[in-house]
């Protein structure tokens, strides 16, 4: 799939309703611009070179508005927004951060800004960002100024449930999965790494868990809340009252009103197992679902089952799967894809974009059919939105 440097001189102007794909990194973030068909793409980057960037996403209320979750050497965690698509930044007047603890009372800090998701469409301006250690943070002013969410954040039982910094989550215990809903800006929906799934129908100022039916760790007890471990937590856009999870273990479907979540992961074959972090749901159909498996046995290496890469896809709800291999490397392949490292489009058919551990790049423009290596030598790959611009 051919790639052309943002540095190339004479480039065209990008005709409106085509793709960008923003690549955030271990050591900084690249937009990759596509055309309409999907089948080039400039790359302009990098940006924040040298910064853990965890998070990049667009707006897709004004479909030009940029903002990064980055870690910087001189200035920790914090939250740079674009309003050009990146071609400047300005950095947060007022970052996620926890308030000043009182005196002889344990205090917190944000170590890094992990998740970052746009409010209802009825709210421009609204974006919520997830922390580790676990945090809910809320700006109304299109991320220049971010506030606690203490219905989350302070609840003494929501506290008790959060993991600390030996819970042993890689990279640290982490809040992420924010998802709104689209018909109810009030209702939303977290994952908590560890400490489970749970639901607020109030902006956040009360919540409730949402983790019946799913299974812990061996010899640990799922009634202790703390002890669950969602992976990735998906909304239906086109049936919002069913939502997916890739967790810690399996994959499970919970459909509304019903609180108990369904293990559908069970019936992907047995030598590969339903262990991974990402997942994407269709656009238009909510029971067709894609997942990207990795090696979960005992000593879990994080890489794709027998270094042979693919892609899972089923259509009827998990009721059954499909292998999706067919581009991607079958041999020597020892990567794995972090739960924000794949993404789909809206388009039809519906393109699919995966980031590896080893920094390659790959798409698909017929739903993961066939693949094609967009990008390699990146970073290592944190997270992949697709967005389409203005």
């Amino acid at each position: 799939m051919p790639v052309q440097d943002s540095r190339t001189p004479g480039r065209r102007k990008s005709s409106p309703g085509r793709v960008v794909l923003l690549v955030a990194t271990r050591k900084g973030a690249w937009l990759f611009h596509g055309d309409g068909a999907r089948r080039t793409w400039r790359v302009d980057g990098p940006h924040f070179l040298g910064h853990v960037v965890n998070h990049v996403v667009l707006d897709p209320r004004d479909r030009r508005t940029l903002l990064a979750a980055a870690k910087t050497g001189h200035l920790g965690p914090t939250v740079f927004r674009s309003s050009d698509l990146g071609r400047s930044w300005n950095e947060a007047r007022r970052p996620p951060a926890f308030p000043k603890a009182a005196q002889g009372a344990p205090g917190r800090a944000v170590d890094h800004t992990f998740w970052l998701t746009p409010g209802h469409a009825s709210e421009p301006g609204t974006w919520y960002a997830g922390t580790s250690p676990h945090g809910l943070f809320r700006s109304s002013d299109g991320g220049e100024t971010w506030d606690p969410v203490p219905g989350l954040n302070d609840d003494p039982t929501y506290r008790a449930w959060m993991g600390g910094p030996q819970d042993g989550t890689p990279d640290g215990p982490k809040l992420h999965s924010i998802v709104v809903d689209p018909r109810d800006a009030a209702r939303l929906y977290v994952g908590m790494s560890s400490g489970g799934v749970h639901q607020s129908r109030d902006r956040g100022a009360t919540w409730s868990p949402l983790v019946k039916g799913l299974q812990v760790v061996e010899d640990l007890d799922p009634s202790n809340v703390t002890f669950h471990d969602p992976h990735c937590v998906r909304l239906c856009p086109s049936n919002p009252d069913r939502l997916y999870q890739q967790n810690h273990c399996g994959i499970y479907r919970l459909d509304l009103p019903s609180e108990t979540w369904v293990r559908i992961g069970r019936n992907m074959p047995k030598r590969v197992g339903d262990i991974g972090f990402p997942l994407v749901v269709h656009p238009r159909d909510p029971d067709t679902a894609w997942v990207f498996p990795m090696d979960g046995t005992s000593v879990w290496p994080r890489t794709s089952p027998g270094g042979k890469a693919a892609a899972y896809v089923t259509h009827d709800a998990g009721r059954t799967w499909r292998r999706l291999d067919r581009g991607l490397p079958q041999e020597q392949a020892w990567w794995t894809v972090k739960r924000q490292a794949m993404t789909g489009d809206s388009r039809e058919p519906v393109g699919l974009y995966v980031g590896t551990t080893s920094g390659e790049l790959w798409a698909s423009r017929d739903e993961g059919e066939r693949w094609s290596c967009v990008a390699r030598h990146l970073p290592e790959i944190y997270a992949l939105e697709i967005g389409e611009r203005a």
